[in-house]
């Protein structure tokens, strides 16, 4: 194996809050604080700026393993040697009227792990989790514009749908669009 080349990660889901304790959740909250330093992840709403540290961001992993769920939450990471080298969620919408969508949030890999396929394998796995194990019809996410993470997702199948022009403000005078994007979810 060459050094771009990277061996095929293994999934592990997590759907109910008792599994999500210890190791897991502490490699989970580094990989995001790193992720956020390095400007690639979205701050929870009661997390400082940039740079943040874990124990910034506890609370907000402890709120997604208490949303955790079989049919209305999945937590996946992907590990490469038993340690965590990406994650997301998968999370169906609770109103009635989209209760056959869901939403994919906090797509992240290691920061020094990025470009090698971690990304593509996690969607790939969402895609089928969503719609073989939570019967989901339809996936939605939004992304952050200025980053090109918009090319990511239509190379994964992802459509633009939309944009709320100027939604997200970083730091005064850069505001960015907030693209929304969507995935039928069918056999790949």
């Amino acid at each position: 194996m060459t050094s771009l080349e990277v061996a095929a990660p293994a999934f592990t889901q997590f759907t109910r809050p008792s599994e999500l304790t210890g190791s897991p959740r502490r490699e989970l909250t580094a990989c995001w604080a790193a992720s956020i330093n390095a400007g690639g992840a979205v701050l929870p709403p009661d997390c400082p700026l940039p740079p943040v540290t874990p124990a910034d961001l506890e609370g907000a992993v402890v709120r997604i393993a208490d949303g955790l769920a079989p049919e209305h939450s999945r937590l996946l990471v992907a590990t490469l040697d038993g340690v965590l080298a990406g994650w997301l969620v998968v999370r169906r919408e609770a109103h009635p009227l989209e209760s056959h969508c869901g939403v994919v949030n906090h797509v992240q890999t290691q920061v020094h792990l990025r470009n090698l396929g971690i990304g593509a394998a996690l969607m790939r796995r969402a895609h089928r989790i969503a719609r073989d194990e939570m019967g989901l019809e339809r996936l939605k996410l939004t992304v952050r514009a200025g980053l090109g993470l918009e090319h990511f997702y239509r190379k994964a199948g992802w459509a633009e749908v939309g944009r709320w022009p100027g939604a997200l403000r970083l730091a005064p005078g850069d505001d960015r669009d907030e693209i929304l994007m969507s995935l039928a979810l069918r056999v790949l």
